[in-house]
């Protein structure tokens, strides 16, 4: 039997700390592109939109790695301040822009950056004309801004995504457990790392190598 973490995928690769490499595809291709283009934007803000689980708030991370951006969370906006926050950061990035900041606060950021010529980078779940904006400065903004979508993983991208979180746990496994999980699972990068755990967790409490049988387990205990 093949050892699926043996096989070569064709992926390029943007390293991060901690063993999250982030894989690129072609789902996720426009939205690296503008990763790899900064700090030479030609606009102040991006939006990177996506369904939960498809590597937007990966992305981001690894933006902030780059680029030293600071996380807008609506803790540290009550506790900071958008102000202070314009006095110190050169890119800021805001997670669930749709709903994690409310309106005035977000078109305060966005024009304290774009005025400075500094940077934004926000994701959402949905694109901004599904936000529901009520604040007509806000909805221009936003309106201008470059809007990229990160589609679901395939197949393939997901099987990449598997091979490399077994390795990542040194688990060898055969190209047959892979097969069986694709189209058992919810597609999604963060359900792949979930479903990984949680098979490494039973295989060492099991004393037992990763194997169809022990896959099937896990799958009928935890996951339906």
């Amino acid at each position: 039997m093949a050892d699926i973490c043996q096989n070569t995928f064709n992926f390029d690769i943007r390293p991060a700390v901690g063993g999250q490499d982030f894989l690129v595809a072609f789902s996720n291709q426009k939205a690296v592109e503008w990763f790899d283009r900064w700090p030479d934007w030609h606009v102040p803000a991006i939006i990177i939109y996506g369904v939960a689980g498809c590597g937007k708030s990966h992305l981001a991370n690894l933006f902030k790695i780059k680029s030293g951006a600071l996380l807008i969370t609506p803790s540290l906006l009550e506790e900071v301040g958008v102000s202070r926050i314009l006095e110190n950061e050169t890119s800021c990035i805001v997670d669930d822009a749709e709903i994690g900041v409310d309106e005035e606060t977000l078109l305060h950021l966005y024009n304290g950056l774009a005025s400075a010529g500094r940077h934004l980078l926000m994701t959402a779940e949905k694109p901004p004309g599904l936000w529901g904006i009520s604040l007509k400065d806000l909805e221009s903004r936003l309106k201008s801004m470059p809007c990229v979508e990160i589609g679901l993983p395939d197949d393939r991208l997901l099987e990449a995504v598997f091979a490399k979180y077994f390795a990542d746990r040194q688990l060898l496994v055969g190209a047959d457990v892979v097969s069986y999980l694709l189209p058992r699972i919810e597609r999604s990068l963060s359900m792949a790392q979930k479903i990984v755990e949680k098979i490494d967790q039973h295989s060492l409490a099991a004393g037992r190598k990763v194997t169809l049988p022990l896959v099937r387990q896990v799958l009928a205990s935890n996951f339906d």
